[in-house]
């Protein structure tokens, strides 16, 4: 494996190819998908009351890697945003009644979030739709998907 310029690893030995016409077909439609899914997340958090960030907040939180404890340095990863966006966020969730926050008892520095039964609540409404969405888009994108990882990968345009 080699890396490329983004940090990412590709397979050698492969041989290049130039972009043909159904490579950008296939990521317009991927884009448009994905773009799909987030309209319906961003419309369904604000049927019940949340920003779509509160809404990616309270679920990074529920789904911390079994490795991990929900800190707002792990939020603000999961979140790709910057620590201090983490913490106003985090306020906003504590002030609403959705996010606690406890000190770890193995780590005193550490302080761990936790979702309330009403973040839990809400969270739960939001993901069973999101499951249903993500059911309907799915072959779809399973398609894309298959089709994109079968093809040779495409030559990187000369700079």
């Amino acid at each position: 494996m080699t890396s490329n310029p983004s940090g990412a690893s590709e397979p050698s030995g492969r041989r290049a190819r130039k972009l043909e016409l159904r490579d950008y077909r296939l990521l317009s439609k991927f884009r448009y998908l994905i773009r799909c899914f987030l309209e319906f997340s961003e419309a369904s958090a604000t049927r019940i009351g949340l920003t779509a960030r509160q809404h990616q907040a309270l679920l990074a939180i529920k789904g911390t890697r079994e490795d991990a404890t929900p800190t707002i340095g792990y939020l603000a990863e999961r979140l790709r945003i910057q620590h201090h966006s983490a913490v106003e966020l985090v306020d906003r969730l504590t002030e609403a009644g959705l996010v606690e926050r406890e000190r770890d008892p193995d780590d005193r520095r550490r302080i761990k979030l936790l979702l309330t039964p009403a973040a839990e609540q809400r969270l739960a409404e939001l993901s069973a739709s999101h499951m249903l969405e993500l059911q309907r888009l799915g072959p779809t994108l399973m398609a894309l998907l298959d089709e994109a990882v079968t093809l040779r990968p495409p030559q990187r345009p000369e700079k």
